[in-house]
């Protein structure tokens, strides 16, 4: 079987997010039981949307990654849609949870959602 998801570093992390529509990453490491136990689950769900980057952070070799989003917990499930960060949350996602996922990720108006970043760094400015 291929494999379908992709590991990422710091390196290729930027690249990754900013030329892809949407991704979505497993923050991880080999000792995580139940980061073992989602691997299988995230994998499938990788072969289902091959439209979508499924990637990998293996938080023990890409600790600068980790730090960077200050990943507390594994495993963590980041999504980004059009480089901007749409979902967090630490634990196992069942299955059903991460299709719902990449199905509202599908769903979400980019427009919109930078219209409203653009309003709120608009409002940060003001006194």
């Amino acid at each position: 079987m291929a494999n379908t998801t992709r590991e990422i570093t710091f390196q290729n992390f930027e690249s990754t997010v900013d030329s892809n529509p949407i991704v979505i990453l497993d923050f991880w490491a080999a000792w995580c039981g139940p980061c073992r136990m989602f691997a299988p689950t995230f994998e499938k769900a990788a072969e289902d949307h091959p439209d979508i980057v499924f990637g990998k952070v293996n938080t023990e070799t890409a600790q600068d990654l980790a730090g960077a989003f200050r990943v507390r917990s594994i495993p963590t499930i980041m999504a980004f849609k059009e480089g901007v960060l749409l979902f967090e949350q630490a634990g196992v996602l069942p299955a059903q949870a991460l299709n719902e996922l990449v199905q509202k990720l599908r769903e979400v108006d980019m427009k919109e959602v930078k219209a409203q970043m653009a309003a709120a760094e608009a409002g940060n400015g003001e006194p």
